[in-house]
Parts: C-alpha cells; sequence; structure tokens
C-alpha cells in the first residue's frame, strides 16, 4: 500500500511540474502578445501566430475563429494570414493606427473601429495629376426628395470615402456609394467597371464597409430607409438582408449614413432614425459555397431622451459612424449627446449606457480614440447655445471620468455669421491632431493640452476628412482640390503640394492606396489621382 501511494505521489509531482511549466509557458505567451498588442506601431496588423489557408474562389469566407484579428499578406489564391488573438468582442489598444480584419485593404471609413487607419503609401511628395475620371462623360446624379422637395444630387458627398482591397484575384478593387443612387465597383488601376452597380432607393451619402474577416460581403446604408447587407460572390451583386430603419419607432427620418463596424460576427450602427443596432450577423455558407447570413438582432437603443427632444426638437438622429474601443462603443447625434455602450454582454443581448455627455451641439463627424481610450470629438455650430460655447466644438473627452470628462475643448466660432464648428473627422497623428473646419481652417492640435499649434486655410466648407499616411496629411478642399503637407516636424506641417482634381467641392474623404489617391466630387465624377501622370480634371476616364 505505501508502495501505491509512493507511485502516486510521484505521478502528482510529475503531473504538477508539467503543469507549472505549461502555466509559465502560458504566462510569457500572454506577456508577449500584451507587449505587442500594446506597444508596435506603424501599418501592419499586431502579430503572435500564424496560419495558412489557401482560396480557390474570387472571395472566399474566412476560416478564422472569432477573437482573432488578421491581414492578408498576398493578394493571391493562395493566401497568407497573420493573426493576432484577442478576447472576443474587445478592440484592444493596440488596433489604434492599423488596419483591421484579414482582408487586405481599407475596408471602412477610417479604416478601424477605433477610425484611426488611413491607408497604405507612399503619398506622392510632388503634385499628381488625375490619372482617370469616372464616369467618362457626365455624372453620377439622382432625385431626392425631402418634405416635398425634390433636389437633382451629383456625384458622392459626405461622407463617402470608398473602400480599396485587394482581391485574391490580384485585382485591386475599389467600392463606394454614389449619389446616382448605385454602388460601383472600379479597377482601381483603370477605373473600368469590375461588377454591375448595386442600385438602392435612393441617394447614398454615407461610406460602404467592406466585410473585414473576408466574407463576400459589402454593407451600405441609404436614403431608402434600409441598411443593405449584399452578396458579391454571385454574377451581379445581391441582397442578401435589409434592415428597415421602421423595425424601431424613430422620430427623425429613415436614413443610415453612418459607416458599420463588424466585430466578431456583430455589426454595430447607428440611425438617422435616432436609434443605436447591434445585430448578429450569423456569416456562413450554404450548400453550393456562396455566402449567407441568418441577422438576429440583439439590442436597439434610443440614442435620445424625453427631455432631449422636449429641449432640442426631434432632430436627435444618429449620422456619425460607431467607434470602438475596448468592449465600449461610442455614438453621438444631432441633439450633441455622446453615448458610450458597454457590449461585453451583447451577445445576450444586454447593453448598459457607461457613458453620457452632452456637447450642446450636434454631432455628424465620427468620434475618434487614441490608445489611451480618450475620444475626440467634433462638433457643429448650429444653434449657437451657452453649452456649445462653454464646451467648444473641438473636445477631448475621459470616458473614464464619466462625471466630469472633459479634459479640453477648442472654439471653432463661424466667419460672418454662418455656422461655425466641424462636420469633418479629425486624423490622429503623433500627439497631434489634425482637423478640417466648416469655417475653412486645418488646424493641428496639441492632443495633451487642446492648444492650436499650427493652422492654414483650406477654404470654406472643408468637410473633407484629413487622411495621415507615414509623414504626409493629404486634405480635399470645396474648390476641388487635393492639398498635401509634410509632417516630418508634426507641430508645424509644411505644403507640399496642391492638385486640381475637379471644378467642384469635395466632400467625400479620399482613401489612399500604395499611394494612390480616391475621391468622388460633387461635379458628378469619382476620380482616381496618381504620381507621374498628364492628365487634366476630367479627362482620361474609362467607363
Amino acid at each position: 500500500m505505501s508502495h501505491q501511494v509512493q507511485e502516486e505521489g510521484r505521478g502528482v509531482g510529475r503531473q504538477g511540474v508539467a503543469l507549472v511549466l505549461v502555466l509559465v509557458a502560458a504566462l510569457l505567451l500572454v506577456v508577449a502578445a500584451q507587449f505587442i498588442t500594446d506597444n508596435l506601431g506603424g501599418d501592419d496588423p499586431v502579430s503572435v501566430a500564424t496560419t495558412t489557408r489557401t482560396s480557390t474562389t474570387l472571395f472566399a469566407a474566412t476560416t478564422e475563429p472569432p477573437g482573432t484579428v488578421a491581414t492578408t499578406t498576398a493578394p493571391t489564391t493562395s493566401t497568407t494570414s497573420t493573426t493576432v488573438v484577442r478576447p472576443p468582442n474587445v478592440i484592444p489598444a493596440g488596433t489604434v493606427g492599423r488596419p483591421w480584419g484579414s482582408v487586405k485593404g481599407l475596408t471602412m471609413f477610417r479604416g478601424n473601429p477605433t477610425r484611426t487607419w488611413y491607408g497604405t503609401g507612399p503619398i506622392p511628395q510632388e503634385e499628381p495629376a488625375v490619372d482617370w475620371r469616372y464616369p467618362e462623360t457626365g455624372g453620377l446624379c439622382g432625385d431626392s426628395s425631402v418634405g416635398g422637395e425634390t433636389t437633382t444630387w451629383c456625384g458622392s458627398g459626405w461622407t463617402g470615402q470608398p473602400v480599396v482591397w485587394e482581391r485574391p484575384d490580384g485585382v485591386t478593387e475599389v467600392i463606394f456609394g454614389a449619389y446616382d443612387k448605385s454602388i460601383h465597383f472600379l479597377d482601381a488601376e483603370t477605373g473600368e467597371r469590375t461588377r454591375e452597380p448595386f442600385l438602392t432607393g435612393d441617394i447614398i451619402k454615407g461610406s460602404v464597409t467592406l466585410d473585414p474577416d473576408g466574407y463576400p460581403i459589402l454593407y451600405s446604408g441609404s436614403r431608402d430607409g434600409e441598411f443593405h447587407v449584399i452578396a458579391l460572390d454571385r454574377d451581379v451583386p445581391e441582397e442578401l438582408w435589409s434592415l428597415p430603419a421602421t423595425v424601431v419607432d424613430g422620430i427623425w427620418n429613415d436614413d443610415f449614413d453612418g459607416n458599420a463596424v463588424i466585430i466578431d460576427d456583430i455589426l454595430y450602427e447607428g440611425g438617422e432614425n435616432g436609434w443605436f443596432f447591434a445585430i448578429r450577423l450569423n456569416r456562413g455558407t450554404d450548400s453550393d459555397g456562396k455566402v449567407v447570413v441568418d441577422p438576429e438582432i440583439l439590442d436597439t437603443f434610443p440614442g435620445y431622451t424625453q427631455e432631449m427632444v422636449t429641449e432640442l426638437g426631434n432632430n436627435q438622429s444618429i449620422e456619425n459612424s460607431v467607434a470602438v474601443f475596448g468592449q465600449t462603443v461610442y455614438f453621438a447625434n444631432s441633439g450633441g449627446r455622446v453615448v458610450g455602450m458597454d457590449v461585453s454582454d451583447v451577445s445576450s443581448g444586454e447593453t448598459e449606457v457607461v457613458f453620457d455627455y452632452w456637447v450642446g451641439d450636434d454631432v455628424d463627424a465620427s468620434i475618434v480614440i487614441d490608445r489611451d481610450g480618450m475620444l475626440y470629438v467634433s462638433v457643429e455650430e448650429e444653434r449657437k447655445n451657452e453649452r456649445s460655447a462653454e464646451v467648444g466644438q473641438l473636445v477631448k473627452l475621459d470616458p473614464s471620468k464619466p462625471d466630469d470628462p472633459r479634459v479640453w475643448g477648442v472654439r471653432v466660432p463661424g466667419k460672418g455669421g454662418d455656422d461655425g464648428g466641424l462636420w469633418a473627422t479629425p486624423a490622429l497623428g503623433d500627439g497631434v491632431l489634425y482637423a478640417a473646419t466648416h469655417p475653412g481652417d486645418l488646424m493641428a492640435v496639441d492632443t495633451e493640452t487642446g492648444e492650436e499649434l499650427w493652422s492654414d486655410e483650406l477654404g470654406w466648407h472643408a468637410w473633407s476628412s484629413p487622411v495621415l499616411v507615414g509623414d504626409t496629411l493629404v486634405v480635399a478642399t470645396c474648390t476641388g482640390a487635393l492639398q498635401a503637407y509634410d509632417i516630418t516636424e508634426p507641430t508645424q506641417p509644411e505644403p507640399l503640394w496642391t492638385a486640381q482634381v475637379s471644378e467642384s467641392c469635395i466632400e467625400s474623404t479620399p482613401a489612399v492606396w500604395k499611394g494612390r489617391m480616391y475621391v468622388g466630387s460633387r461635379d458628378g465624377g469619382f476620380y482616381a489621382i496618381a504620381p507621374g501622370r498628364s492628365a487634366s480634371p476630367g479627362s482620361t476616364p474609362s467607363s
């Protein structure tokens, strides 16, 4: 008996040593992963493990499990994906300033859930020119009616950032919605169509989202009152499902302008009906290998209160694109309410308001979040009320101090009696925030102190959001130009060049991919701008 006990004791000892070794190894891996996630910078996603999968279709569904962040590193049918394991439904600090998902491309407005990644360079250091225009002649125009008044809209407008991605077949594709009520698909190199346009019921003002996890799905709002989920693995783009704005009792209108974020199969979106939505997509494939979804609305939440409606009226729409950090989704509405929703238990249909702050006026620009979880909120100055004057129009908020979160605020008054504030979403740089204002200034603001370090004149109605790639900042103007600045010294940008793209206002945000820039104009055209070209605005298009 003593022998038996002795042998069992030896077995327990060996198991204990093995267990300790396993725990130590696991701890080292966790520490290493956390260090990489929190400390590395640059355009490449954080990587701690490498997996390889091979695709034989144009756009195959992902095989990565929820809880991974991945990047495709080769745009061919043999695809290598580098992944970062993270807790499900969590956006860690290390994702700030990095691309998001397994797709190699700019898949959503401002590139990632914190709205802080803008594409890849190098951006030309000398003046570029228009490479092609789409369509060759005429414009992308449509009629839209509000309150019985019909207006013709042309081109693309706010926010209007295109998707640019490298398909497995080697084609780089540009995807954007326009005022002709359609989503267009173009070859980034030539401007020729890669697919038939997808027609919605009204104009498209916002930015489309390409599924970041490799599913052949596109997501887009429209003024037609539906949020559309579109399959891209058919002969022509085909709607899989749509969310009607009337699924809830909204109070303003039924547009969907905001850009959706998808995190671990859950889609987050706000509507101009004033409501926030969390939807489990249940993405998969059918027996023929075609992508399918079976959406389940997990949570709906009114972004307004009755007190706000009483004080400010029914314009409580959510037009900005939701932003996510940790397990909190942030959005703001036209009443000036900034909300943070805890979504840690969203899979069970449970969310909770953990941050609630009033900036006094309309917030249409998207909230930007830095590595410390600080919020940068751009506010319009339309109501010109006491609260708006007190808080400012470019505001830094600390969500960890919900009772008194305001860190600083910068006043952006209108000129000559016009509205002030910002419609454009700022670009987050190295200790500096670059913001374009409606009165027409480009500002560099110290992120710690709120001090305005530098400014330049862009011209009135600067609604296009600045983009920052490497040491170059690019912003579009309402005079139809792109302006570039060298920010090697972040606090003192130096003008590089001004490239005239069109003769009409550019409200849309440019997408930058490998130094080429893509943007729509209110003249009805969509443009590619590239280095070393001799074309002039409006020429050398392809339809």
